[in-house]
């Protein structure tokens, strides 16, 4: 009987698994968590940072205050 060979599958190493499963996990964490907070500072924050300078470079407190107080909202003016 040629046929009678069987192959027989290797068994998996199951000792330090849960350590090397936590590792891989928290690496993965990791990178994701210093990808995330790095694309919101580049994508979120300098641009919003760089809008509000572009909006307080030619703003004037005094004349926004004249405005609003010609258009009648300060009591106390």
């Amino acid at each position: 009987m040629a046929g009678d060979k069987v192959s027989t599958i290797a068994k998996p190493n199951l000792r330090g698994m849960l350590r090397i499963q936590i590792r891989n996990n928290l690496i993965v964490a990791l990178v994701m968590c210093t990808v995330a907070a790095t694309a919101q500072k580049v994508f979120y924050n300098d641009k919003k940072k760089e809008t509000y300078a572009n909006f307080y470079k030619n703003y004037d407190v005094n004349k926004e205050f004249e405005k609003m107080r010609a258009k009648g909202l300060f009591d106390s003016c």
